[in-house]
């Protein structure tokens, strides 16, 4: 189905893959199992998000009127609706967080400009989804990271958390984005975003980039729960001392 021409096959493809990822996650021996299963071109998932439900589609230009007369019917392709873009979106999140190796194949279908082009021209439902697999692609993935700075990612997401007209859960999901990305380069000093404290004191200001930073040193010894919890509360934080000027 996730290949199908029409969007609403794809979105039940999708999720039948979002509940499996799902499933998978709960025992390290699914885990294993599906990144042997992913070494296997014709069973990898991340490549067929690309070639079908991140695809854009483009005007096809007709040169002759061969096909109104043609026995063979022409073969229309849906657009992505919104839900399948997102769906796409958690997929291709699941697909990172659960074998690592997808990053790579993520980055041969130019993954980083297609993610920022979601997050600048789609709605609130796919950027919130296309934050989260944002930093699944990136964390550990220095070709993504490098992708990330040349499209001016940090900048991307520091004008959406700005913008006191984008809805507040969707700049709640950049502080977390911000948090997470910052917690996970500190240290690093080879990272290709290890510049990334200096840009968002640029694009923030001091107050907020220096809460940014001690913010995300949090919960290394929390639970996933409480990680979670503490994150949202952080970010919070973030927001509130960007909309005090």
């Amino acid at each position: 189905d996730v290949r199908a021409e029409f969007s609403f096959l794809r979105v039940r493809g999708l999720r039948f893959l979002l509940k499996s990822l799902r499933s998978i996650a709960q025992s390290d021996s699914s885990i294993t199992l599906f990144s042997q299963t992913q070494s296997i071109p014709d069973l990898q998932v991340v490549p067929l998000l690309f070639e079908h439900s991140f695809k854009e589609t483009e005007d096809e230009k007709v040169g002759s009127l061969d096909h109104i007369f043609s026995v063979e019917p022409m073969k229309v392709k849906s657009p992505s609706t919104d839900s399948e873009v997102a769906l796409a979106l958690r997929v291709l999140e699941g697909c990172c967080l659960l074998h690592p190796e997808s990053t790579r194949l993520a980055h041969q279908h130019k993954a980083i400009p297609v993610l920022m082009n979601v997050l600048s021209t789609r709605g609130v439902l796919e950027q919130g989804a296309c934050l989260d697999a944002l930093i699944s692609i990136l964390l550990d993935s220095s070709a993504n990271q490098m992708d990330f700075e040349a499209c001016n990612g940090i900048e991307e997401v520091a004008e959406l958390i700005r913008d006191k007209q984008v809805d507040e859960n969707l700049r709640l999901k950049c502080g977390e984005f911000l948090l997470l990305l910052i917690g996970h380069v500190n240290g690093r000093e080879r990272s290709p975003i290890a510049t990334i404290h200096e840009e968002v004191r640029r694009l923030l200001g001091e107050k907020s980039a220096s809460l940014i930073w001690a913010a995300s040193q949090f919960g290394s010894t929390l639970d996933p729960e409480q990680r979670l919890t503490a994150l949202h509360i952080q970010a919070r934080r973030v927001l509130e001392s960007l909309d005090l000027y």
